[in-house]
């Protein structure tokens, strides 16, 4: 096991616990597809989301509840495993993994608890919205992207550490 990768979880629950504490302040003091201006491209709206991301199988009849339950739960599995028994040492692998399982058990816990994703960032120009989105949503992202980016681009350590 690599401890080293275990302490990376402060991440994930970091993760966790801000997007659990912007969803519950989107539900107490918004009022459901009203927007709320922030900047001229910038709107808190308050939405809900049965399918996954882009509403993706959002207009089917509720299986897909537990299917992005069970998906959610076992990509958070495999992840942790690769956190807990591969000897990691790039920190923008370290960091995806982590913000992807933050993010994955943000939206779990919404499905669960609430049947649908709460989503409340809305961005847009010019009339053309992006799909409003949550904290968990940007972290998985951003974990993603962070992952690819170091796969891509690896990290000579021999170099590295010749210099």
């Amino acid at each position: 096991m690599d401890k080293a990768n275990l302490r990376w979880l402060w991440l994930s629950f970091g993760v966790l616990v801000v997007d659990q504490l912007t969803k519950w302040a989107a539900l107490a003091g918004l009022e459901y597809a009203r927007p709320v201006e922030i900047l001229p491209f910038f709107d808190f709206t308050l939405l809900y989301n049965t399918g996954a991301a882009f509403s993706f199988l959002a207009e089917h009849d509720g299986w897909q509840r537990w299917f992005f339950v069970f998906l959610a739960v076992v990509i958070t599995a495999v992840l942790l495993g690769w956190l807990a028994f591969v000897a990691i040492r790039d920190r923008r692998i370290q960091a995806g993994i982590t913000l992807v399982i933050g993010g994955a058990v943000g939206n779990v816990i919404d499905r669960v608890l609430y049947g649908h994703v709460v989503d409340f960032l809305d961005f847009h120009v010019a009339g053309w919205h992006w799909p409003a989105f949550n904290i968990a949503d940007a972290a998985i992202t951003i974990g993603v992207a962070l992952i690819i980016w170091a796969e891509l681009r690896p990290v000579d350590r021999e170099s590295a550490s010749d210099e």
